[in-house]
Formats: structure tokens, sequence, C-alpha cells
């Protein structure tokens, strides 16, 4: 299996770990009685995708400033409700999703020796990035979007798919990127050529995709797509990001990946308004336990600085 710059093996260990954590944490969450919560559709490349949409009843009717939420390797948009419910409260719109062949929502098809066959828990990136652009599109259409006041947050592999959607979307206003894993590209020559070799097989229909829930390291599910793996660098988008306010959250003891080469980088190459904070004393998936509560606080003071023009306390 090909090694990554990110290396994958640990951030999928963890990655799992957090997933576990989160779906524990979304089961027993209820919505505060005064956030109206419904699901939607969106169609994303001729595939309906689930969508949970969030506001305050007592808004209902106004205009307001927007987040799209999006999960990272594998999670769903139910393990992002606390956090949406939260955005909710402080007057925001708020949408998550999940992505094709995820969660609620439906699968492509693909066919492997003549049969057509469900895309599901599969790890594409491009294929994860379309879907986010294409929920920018669906919430277009929103009655209670304000068109100049859209945000986007995501934490670990979103946390790259955020800095590539606002990079191609100029409507996102403000972006967070918590913890981002952003560069799927193979660490070593080595594994570009397994990489392209399996994507050789795959064109050739001798191998397919990951069949859900397949074991690729370890326990652990979710087969990547190697050949999607060796495009997908969204670190060099951030160079893309001239009016965008971006804020990067990152873990001051990150074990998957090197800062130096994820979110300082983006931050170094971002041109608009931008900022790199630094959580003291936390690992990776620690962002999603002692210091869930922070780095909310952080993200919402980030929006509601450029959604919202308040100037934080």
């Amino acid at each position: 299996m090909p090694s990554t710059n990110i290396r994958l093996g640990s951030f999928l260990a963890v990655a799992l770990f957090v997933s576990t954590l989160l779906a524990a944490q979304a089961g027993p969450y209820q919505v505060p009685p005064e956030v109206d919560l419904r699901t939607a559709n969106v169609i994303s490349e001729g595939v309906r995708i689930q969508a949970e949409v969030l506001s305050l009843k007592s808004l209902a009717g106004k205009k307001l400033p927007t987040i799209v939420m999006g999960h990272g390797w594998g999670g769903v948009a139910a393990q992002l409700r606390r956090d949406a419910a939260e955005f909710a409260q402080a007057g925001y719109l708020v949408v998550t999703f999940d992505y094709r062949g995820w969660g609620a929502s439906d699968s492509r098809m693909a066919v492997f020796q003549g049969k057509e066959v469900p895309v599901r828990e599969v790890v594409d990136p491009l294929d994860m990035a379309t879907d986010w652009l294409n929920v920018l599109h669906w919430v277009q259409a929103e009655p209670q979007l304000d068109p100049a006041r859209l945000g986007i947050w995501g934490s670990s592999y979103a946390g790259g798919h955020v800095i590539y959607a606002a990079a191609h979307d100029p409507r996102v206003k403000a972006l967070v990127s918590q913890v981002g894993g952003m560069d799927s590209r193979p660490a070593t020559e080595a594994d570009r050529q397994r990489a392209l070799a399996e994507a050789t097989k795959m064109t050739r229909g001798e191998v397919g995709y990951y069949p859900p829930r397949a074991q690729i390291v370890g326990k652990l599910y979710g087969g990547p797509v190697w050949s999607k793996m060796l495009l997908y660098a969204p670190v060099e988008d951030a160079a893309k990001l001239d009016k965008c306010a971006s804020l990067f959250i990152i873990a001051e003891k990150e074990e998957l990946f090197d800062n130096r080469d994820n979110a300082i980088k983006a931050y170094n190459l971002a041109k608009g308004p931008k900022k790199l904070e630094t959580i003291p004393g936390i690992t990776h998936y620690g962002v999603y336990l002692q210091a869930r509560e922070q780095c909310h606080k952080l993200s919402q003071a980030w929006f509601d600085e450029y959604l919202k023009g308040e100037t934080p306390k």
C-alpha cells in the first residue's frame, strides 16, 4: 500500500478513532428546541447526497450569514451536529452533508466484471472536493442565504477540502481549516509507481474499487483511490486565497503529518486576511476532545468577524 506525505496509515488510525468517538457523541445529541433541523437533497454529478440544514426558528424568513461544514476521512454529517447547532444558535444558517457513498447519501455506480456495483465508503478526494463545490452551488438557492456572507468549515481531511473549495469558488468569503491534512500525494517514487500501476489495472478492469468497509490498514475501513491521491494537494491552492479570510487551527503536537507541509505552508501561501492558531498541548484528535470548545470559539469568532463584521472581543 502506498504511503503518503501525510503519513496515511497513522492518519487513518486516528481518523477512525475520531469517527467512532464522534459517532458516539452525535448519536445521543439532541438539537436544542430553538434550532430547526431539516434534511435536504443535493445532486452532485447526478447522485443524491444528503444535507442537514440548521437555523434558529426565531430567525425564520430572514437572510442569514451561512456556514457550510464538512467532515474528514469517513465522517458523516450527524457527527457535526453539535457544532452545527451551536453555529445556528449564534445566528447562522448552517449546512452539513454526507459525501457520495457515505452516510445517508446515495452512491455512484461503477461497472466491474460486467456488473454494476455501488461505490461506497471509498475515499476519492476529487469526488469529495466536487461534492463540496456542488453543495456551494446548491446553497445559493436557499431562501435564507445571504450570498455576500458565505463561509466554510472543514476538519482533518476536510481541512484540505475547504482550501480547494474556496480557491475554486470566489463566493466563499471566509474559511476555517482545522488540523487539516492538505497533501495526499505519495511521498516516494516507489509509492507513486504503485499508485499508477493500480490505476492501469482499474482501467483494464483487472481490479475494482475497494468494497465497503474493506480492511486496508489493520482493522480500519475506507479504501483510498490511490490514482486520485496522486492529483490532490489542496495546500498548493492556498496561493489562490487572495480575498477569502482564512483561519488555520493546528495542534501543537500534531502526530499525523508535519504542520509545516500543511497548514503552515497554506497560511504562508494565502494572500488574503489570514490567521494561524496553535492549540497548545494537544495531538490531532484533541480538537474533538479537550480542545473542542476552544476550537469552536475560535471558529465562531472568525466567522463573526468576517461574515457578520463583528470585532472579536
